[in-house]
């Protein structure tokens, strides 16, 4: 199957200023050479409609994190018959501090705010500009505006899965997140340890890294298990939803760092030298991260026949590459 993308722009109109109210945004979809001028002329290739309407998969990058960074991911799941979004959004996300964000609403992290709205502070104009790529332009009459899923890594995976909330947003239907957790930050006013509660009303995906090292060297900003690369993200799963429906899933890696998600390390931004080694190469975890996400997607979304069993085979394997995983 061949996968295009094309560019887009979104305001932010609800709290950002200009020049800092832009996300830019880069949009994958299947594609079908038709052998047109315009396809010869300006490389636009219409989609391929054979699997449309397409369920879209919204990505939210870490802090600092480029998203070319989670490309591979969207050529995977574009491969898979999805949509599939990810932006660069440059705000301020503290006073003068100026960096790549995911959009993140910090006053939805206070204590007498959280649960109470999102977290995602990029989405609303993410769903804007999607139903007005469902009215005009390559995409239009193709997207299933009604089966969104939230994604993402690190800060993003958080804001992913804290926004995947009907209240909020009820085209959103699903959520996955590699190397998050919903610790409450100590600074904020939370008492040491915290776990924060999640929604839990739609099927979820937490995958982690036994190698985790920004998780570990950042713990103590949450008053959690220093040093341990795994403890916030499995208490997140143990505690953060009651579960009851067995479509939600937790993940651990074996030997996957923070940064296993990404195609590529950029060591002038982000936080990469907390991370610890990666055990393996990170092209290996990077493919079964992207088949796990694929097959919940498949299974919790699409309900393709098979999916399931798939995953559950999948999960169950001998793989040396996943250290546990749990189902509620």
């Amino acid at each position: 199957m061949q996968i295009r993308a094309f560019f887009e722009a979104a305001k932010v109109v609800q709290s950002s200023q200009s020049p800092y109210d832009l996300i830019h945004l880069k949009i994958f979809y299947p594609a079908k050479m038709l052998g047109t001028d315009l396809e010869k002329d300006m490389g636009i290739i219409p989609v391929n409609p054979e699997q449309a309407p397409f369920p879209v998969v919204i990505f939210f990058n870490g802090a600092n994190c480029d998203a070319q960074l989670y490309q591979w991911l969207a050529v995977k799941l574009a491969e898979r018959g999805l949509v599939v979004v990810i932006f660069n959004w440059v705000a301020e996300v503290m006073p003068g501090i100026i960096s790549l964000t995911p959009g993140v609403d910090v006053a939805a992290w206070h204590p007498q705010v959280y649960g109470t709205a999102p977290t995602a502070s990029a989405l609303p104009a993410l769903l804007s500009k999607l139903e007005q790529l469902q009215n005009e332009g390559i995409l239009a009459g193709t997207l299933d505006l009604q089966r969104i899923i939230l994604g993402g890594h690190s800060v993003g995976g958080r804001v992913a899965i804290e926004s995947a909330d009907p209240r909020f947003f009820d085209q959103v239907v699903a959520s996955f997140a590699y190397g998050a957790h919903t610790a409450g930050g100590v600074a904020m006013g939370y008492e040491a340890g915290t776990i924060l509660p999640l929604p839990d009303s739609l099927p979820m995906l937490l995958m982690g890294g036994t190698c985790d090292g920004v998780i570990a060297n950042s713990s103590y900003r949450y008053g959690v298990s220093v040093g341990d690369a795994t403890t916030s993200v499995i208490r997140t799963f143990q505690e953060a939803i009651a579960g009851g429906r067995n479509d939600s899933y937790l993940v651990l890696l074996e030997g996957a760092n923070h940064f296993s998600m990404a195609d590529t390390i950029d060591s002038t931004t982000a936080r990469p030298y907390l991370d610890f080694p990666a055990t393996q190469p990170q092209e290996n975890f990077r493919s079964l991260m992207a088949e796990i996400i694929g097959l919940f997607i498949d299974s919790y979304v699409r309900q393709e026949p098979g999916a399931y069993q798939k995953l559950d085979q999948l999960l169950n394997s001998t793989n040396h590459l996943i250290k546990s995983f749990e189902r509620k």
